[in-house]
């Protein structure tokens, strides 16, 4: 309903250097416009887009210009600079297409000076010998030839030396991509340069074959020849390197195709040759010697099945399809294309491939029919579809419709529609609606159950055919059974696109078999009516899904089904008002209204004034029991098909009724639904409040007016004023203190749609002001907000406050200022962890203050008067670093303390809370634009520092074999002194000498580092304590625990925050951003440790969080030695794993900790659409450890056990993981044999994941639900479990 921003165009300028202005200014006539004054205006224009208008004017001036003026120097001067700007432009600039298009229409007496010209520049682009400037002279020359006929004349003048360019461009990357193998980041550019070079090859060859033809064949020591055959071997050697992207070597498959057909003779015998090469039965003695020295590796018996598949491709889209030309040899090789695709189908597992194959198999059907058209009577039997092929084909289609690629999915349905169209035209003339293989084909898929989503998308393509009359007369009741599955939303898209295409195709065959709409009737009884009973008794999920997808498609087929709609609800909505659980008449009627106008198809005061539906008949659905029923009667009111819409005076009316009742709604999903209609409802009123301020502007335009609203512009926007004032009232009025989490949630988020939807741009007039409505009670309320135990709320009050803040801070006195300062530092220590959150919102709410450095920071932070001098300096800089270094300064100084009583630390001054703030405040600076960056250094300097040593003093529990209870819980000294003997026995190995025995921690004592070695010192300091009448406090494991696994979650995201300050070009150079490529390392050093040693969940998962984003840096990076460390920790890891070292520290219990975590934040780091090294690497590893062939090495199998079950729940893994998921289901079988139970464990969990994996998630509560099942064909055909002898074995 909101309207989109344009998008603008940019476009750069082109500048000339001196000599060529000098030239152009010599050309140049003040007196009159000639070319060269013309050209040197548009060069001295530094907006693009007005160049493009200059440049427009050269061709009017052309055209008018003398016949004999083309030997004017001024003019060949002129064409030269024309020709040199248009290269050094580059592709994606507008300027480029508009000076293509400017030259194409030349006058014929300058075409000859031009081409020369170009010649000329084009020359100069070849001598270009640095292989990273290939990419900008492969692009020229593509664009040349692009429908630009000066370009292609002047690449026809140099064809042989652009052939030897490209020639020596694909030899010069290939080696240059050889010598940078393991950077990524540059073999990536490579390969995209490589691609292009070999298009721009195929584009020569195809666009200028005349040049390449004839006589020159005849001379096999011709440059030319010379030249194609080393461009051949190049592609071929391409098609065949499975290092490269997929990309590349599916386009070295075209080029093989292409240029061999360029190159054979007689052409009538290229279809044998490329079937042979497809079967394998190439002989040498039948094919020629070029051919075998060039393409002799393709001549192999045994092709990779790879190579197979885009050589099929190829041969699909390069060679001829139509009008027969290539005969019975031709019709042979589309057969065997289709056998050794579908052969092919069955091996070929990693996803990529698999969406290549259903591609190419659509491009199959697209050629048969082709093919078909004026092909032999015996390949019309082939492919009838009572064929074998067609029968093999429709198996790929049954076993692949539910594949989990929405790709490969989509071209299934692809593939089975050209199959309709290839048998229709091979029985051109018979009856289709009664063919055999036609009702056969429906009665299948008639008899699968409705729960398979494949089904719908055939049957939609049958319909198309036989018509839905005859498939509704072998079943009337598939209307109903269609709705009937819509209760589950993935097979609901699926089930209304069926929906739809049948009653179209039902409404048109009434329309031509009756003349009268006496059928509307018949088409309102099966498509509507089953409609309306489900709306009024079916589920929630069922009737939101229905009118989600259903009901719009049904109104835009037939809008005047809506009025029946409405008459038939109308008559039964006094008796049948629903419930909690159904919506009832009333809430199908809201439902239908409200899509209705939503989709244009009425207009409420229409419906109103009409008396089709009372104001008392909205205002029962917005306080209906249904919760779903108040949303699509507040969606009747806010929704509307046109942004501009005005908004009435009872609407506005309904809309204040309607926030008395549901600002405290319970459920989540109802409070979003509410905001997102209320904020669709402010855009409409500031659209519209647009409108009327230029109809009252505009004076001339009354009958508009009229036409527009009877109400006065003025008084329309004066009602918006006041109907937003008393929102605003309402909701402010609403949080309260102790008002409820629903409420505040809603009311903020509204009120940060009001504050963000009517803060207009300039030039816009902003009808309503939110500012204007606080007052310093008002901004007292949301700062109050802070204190919500809900972080959401927190968030949503900073938002505001931040869009607020001028008027906030005008608001507050310097005392009140001093007060929230004080109040967030103490905060920050806290116990309670949601303390430390707020204490964050409120310091970084503050930061913004001008004056918080004079208020509250001099009385901290020693004050450097130099930035107050230094303008340049942003009050945000200056009040965070402020912030940081007294945070910072307190934080080193309790982990000071906490090194001598950790129990100390935990009940007094948890350290976590400092260390949240600091990474709050550092996330919200702009780190590309700081002034202060020598103090910024020095600042992320200490902060590394201090991470480390608050790591180092927690990091014994949380390493500890059971952080959960080291600390006992007793304070009773004769309890502890018992409780000392069992720590002695069951100490951990891995422990601190501060857990060798039991502890009683006396508050504000004064020793704070008592050692209790047996009972009598206890008994000694109580006495003390008690004399000084001091209060005694227990410190449990939990509070301990706690304090420490959240000390290292805070210090992991402050770490993992630091180390995107690292600048994308990174050096070893100190001054080239705020952390250098040492303290990265380090850091990676100190996740490594950590990952790998700790013990409690908490502490690994978040150390993970904070590792995550420092593998995604480094993926990302230039320095070599930067972007090889993920390969050098996984590495070494799977290295340690393997090795059954009994010294080794990782942790074989609790699901092998972190080590999971680990592995996949490094496997997760790899680029989307790399070659996925890292995780084929790993799971070569891990594969064989998880299924050994003995039962020496337990603990790495556990490991492999684990890590494997991580991977495989690893959505970000997506479908690189599934080739692999048949050895996983293995190796989780064999380890139900194993004897050891941490084997079989982890085996369980293991098989438990790749079951999710591969039927999805579990969606029902019935163990028998149809929803997660597999067809048998695509379970063995994706798992290949059918083959493992081992796993007949265990039978």
């Amino acid at each position: 309903m909101v309207l989109k921003k344009k998008k603008e165009v940019q476009v750069d300028a082109f500048l000339l250097d001196h000599q060529k202005l000098e030239k152009l200014q010599r050309f140049s006539k003040a007196e009159e416009q000639n070319l060269a004054s013309l050209l040197l205006h548009c060069a001295q224009l530094s907006n693009g887009i007005q160049q493009i208008q200059c440049i427009k004017q050269i061709m009017p001036l052309m055209k008018k210009m003398d016949p004999n003026s083309a030997c004017d120097p001024m003019v060949k001067t002129c064409l030269d600079i024309l020709g040199e700007t248009y290269f050094s432009l580059s592709i994606k600039n507008p300027l480029k297409k508009v000076l293509a298009s400017l030259l194409n229409g030349l006058p014929e007496q300058f075409m000859t000076l031009a081409v020369q010209s170009f010649v000329c520049c084009l020359r100069e682009e070849l001598k270009t010998t640095d292989i990273y400037l290939y990419r900008k002279v492969l692009d020229n020359l593509a664009s040349c030839m692009e429908d630009f006929s000066l370009g292609r004349a002047s690449i026809k003048n140099l064809f042989e030396e652009v052939l030897q360019f490209l020639v020596k461009s694909l030899l010069d990357i290939q080696e240059e991509n050889r010598q940078n193998h393991g950077n990524c980041i540059v073999q990536t550019q490579l390969m995209h340069d490589l691609l292009v070079a070999i298009k721009v090859s195929m584009m020569l060859v195809q666009k200028l074959q005349e040049n390449i033809q004839g006589s020159l064949w005849k001379h096999h020591e011709s440059f030319v020849w010379q030249s194609m055959c080393s461009l051949l071997k190049s592609s071929t050697d391409f098609l065949m390197d499975a290092t490269l992207l997929q990309t590349v070597q599916t386009t070295s498959g075209l080029a093989v195709i292409l240029f061999t057909k360029a190159m054979y003779e007689p052409v009538e015998g290229l279809p044998s040759l490329v079937s042979d090469l497809l079967l394998g039965s190439v002989k040498h003695t039948d094919v020629p010697a070029w051919f075998v020295s060039n393409c002799g590796t393709l001549c192999m018996e045994e092709l990779p099945d790879s190579v197979l598949l885009f050589l099929c491709h190829g041969a699909l889209a390069m060679l001829e399809w139509k009008n027969g030309s290539m005969g019975e040899n031709g019709e042979k090789l589309l057969l065997d294309i289709a056998s050794v695709l579908l052969s092919l189908s069955s091996e070929l597992k990693e996803s990529s491939m698999a969406a290549s194959l259903s591609r190419i198999l659509a491009i199959w059907t697209n050629s048969a029919l082709a093919a078909l058209i004026s092909g032999s009577p015996n390949l019309k039997i082939k492919l009838n579809g009572n064929s074998d092929l067609i029968g093999k084909l429709l198996e790929y289609i049954y076993t692949h419709w539910e594949h989990p690629l929405d790709a490969v999915r989509h071209q299934t349905k692809l593939i089975f529609k050209n199959l309709l169209q290839i048998h229709r035209t091979t029985i051109t003339g018979s009856n289709e609606k009664s063919d055999p293989f036609f009702a056969r084909l429906v009665k299948r898929l008639l008899s699968l159950e409705w729960h398979v989503k494949g089904k719908y998308g055939c049957l939609g393509c049958l319909v198309e055919c036989v018509g839905t009359e005859n498939i509704l007369q072998l079943d009337r009741t598939i209307p109903v059974q269609i709705l009937d599955v819509m209760s589950d939303q993935s097979l609901a898209p699926y089930a209304s696109d069926l929906l739809e295409t049948m009653f179209t195709n039902h409404k048109a065959h009434f329309t031509l078999s009756f003349q009268e709409s006496t059928w509307i009737d018949q088409w309102h009884d099966i498509w509507v009516s089953p409609l309306l009973v489900i709306l009024c008794e079916g589920n929630h999920d069922q009737t939101t899904y229905i009118i989600d997808y259903y009901l719009p498609k049904l109104l835009k087929c037939n809008p005047d089904s809506l009025g029946y709609m409405i008459r038939i609800l109308q008559a039964s909505a006094d008796a049948n008002l629903g419930s909690c659980s159904a919506r009832g008449a009333l809430g199908a009627l809201m439902a239908c209204l409200r899509t209705a106008r939503a989709h244009g198809h009425l207009e409420l005061s229409n419906i109103m004034s009409n008396g089709l539906i009372s104001t008392e008949c909205i205002k029962q659905g917005l306080v209906h029991q249904h919760n779903q029923v108040c949303i699509d009667a507040l969606g009747l009111l806010c929704e509307t098909h046109r942004s501009t819409e005005i908004v009435s005076m009872e609407e506005m009316q309904l809309i204040q009724f309607f926030m008395m009742y549901n600002l405290n709604s319970q459920s989540p999903s109802v409070r979003q639904q509410i905001c997102s209609l209320l904020r669709k409802l402010f855009c409409r009123i500031q659209e519209s409040s647009q409108v009327l301020y230029k109809l009252e502007q505009n004076k001339t335009k009354e009958e508009l007016l009229e036409n527009s609203t009877k109400r006065h512009p003025l008084g329309i926007l004066q009602q918006y004023k006041e109907f937003m004032s008393s929102v605003c009232d309402r909701l402010f009025e609403a949080l309260f203190p102790g008002s409820s989490h629903p409420t505040r949630f809603s009311s903020l988020t509204i009120l940060g749609s009001v504050a963000e939807i009517f803060s207009v741009p300039e030039g816009q007039v902003r009808i309503f002001h939110l500012d204007q409505e606080i007052d310093s009670t008002r901004v007292q309320t949301l700062i109050q907000c802070f204190a919500s135990t809900f972080e959401e709320v927190k968030a949503l009050a900073f938002k505001l406050l931040m869009k607020l803040r001028d008027v906030a801070f005008k608001l507050q006195d310097s005392e009140n200022l001093g007060l929230l300062f004080q109040a967030a530092v103490d905060l920050s220590t806290s116990t309670k962890p949601y303390d430390c959150v707020t204490a964050s919102y409120l310091l970084n709410f503050l930061v913004h203050h001008k004056g918080l450095q004079h208020i509250c920071l001099e009385q901290w932070v020693e004050h450097n008067a130099e930035m107050d001098e230094n303008t340049s300096v942003s009050t945000v800089e200056v009040n965070t670093l402020a912030v940081i270094k007294l945070l910072l300064a307190n934080v080193e100084e309790e982990i000071f303390r906490a090194r001598k009583s950790l129990l100390q630390a935990a009940a007094s001054f948890p350290m976590y809370g400092r260390v949240h703030c600091i990474t709050g405040a550092l996330q919200q600076l702009p780190f590309n634009n700081l002034a202060l960056v020598a103090e910024w250094k020095e600042m992320v300097a200490r902060l590394i520092l201090m991470s480390y040593r608050l790591s180092a003093v927690v990091s014994p529990v949380v390493q500890s074999s059971s952080p959960e209870g080291l600390i006992p819980m007793d304070s009773d000294s004769e309890s502890a002194g018992r409780l000392q003997m069992i720590l002695h026995e069951i100490q951990p190995q891995d422990t601190n000498d501060y857990f060798m025995q039991a502890k009683i921690l006396k508050e504000h004592c004064k020793v704070q580092s008592e050692k209790l070695a047996d009972c009598r010192p206890m008994e000694s300091i109580s006495t003390e304590i008690r004399g000084e009448e001091r209060q005694t406090c227990d410190v449990t494991a939990q509070m301990v625990l706690v304090c420490c696994w959240r000390s290292m979650k805070e210090v992991s995201l402050l770490l993992g925050t630091l180390c995107k300050l690292l600048p994308s070009q990174a050096t070893s150079e100190p001054s080239d951003g705020l952390i250098t490529v040492e303290q990265v390392k380090n850091i990676g050093d100190y996740f490594k440790h950590h990952l790998l040693q700790s013990r409690h969940r908490g502490a690994f998962e978040l150390a993970y969080a904070g590792f995550v984003q420092l593998t995604e840096m480094l993926s990302r990076c230039d320095s070599e030695s930067l972007r090889k460390m993920p390969e050098q920790w996984l590495s070494y890891v799977l290295e340690e794993i393997k090795s059954c070292d009994p010294s080794s520290t990782l942790c074989a219990t609790r699901r092998s900790a972190g080590i999971p975590f680990y592995i996949q934040a490094l496997l997760a780091s790899e680029p989307k659409k790399s070659k996925t090294d890292l995780l084929k690497m790993t799971m070569k590893e891990l594969i064989p450890l998880a299924a050994p062939l003995n039962e020496s090495s337990v603990i790495p199998q556990v490991h492999a056990l684990n890590i494997l079950r991580a991977l495989f729940r690893d959505t970000r893994l997506g479908e690189n993981i599934m080739p692999y998921v048949a050895d996983g289901i293995q190796a989780a079988v064999l380890g139900f044999m194993s004897p050891v139970w941490a084997v079989r464990n982890s085996s369980t969990l293991l098989f438990s994941a790749l079951i999710t994996r591969i039927f999805g998630v579990k969606r029902g509560k019935d163990e028998n639900s149809k929803k997660n099942r597999l067809i048998v064909q695509h379970f063995s055909v994706s798992g290949r479990l059918h083959t493992s002898k081992s796993l007949s074995k265990t039978k």
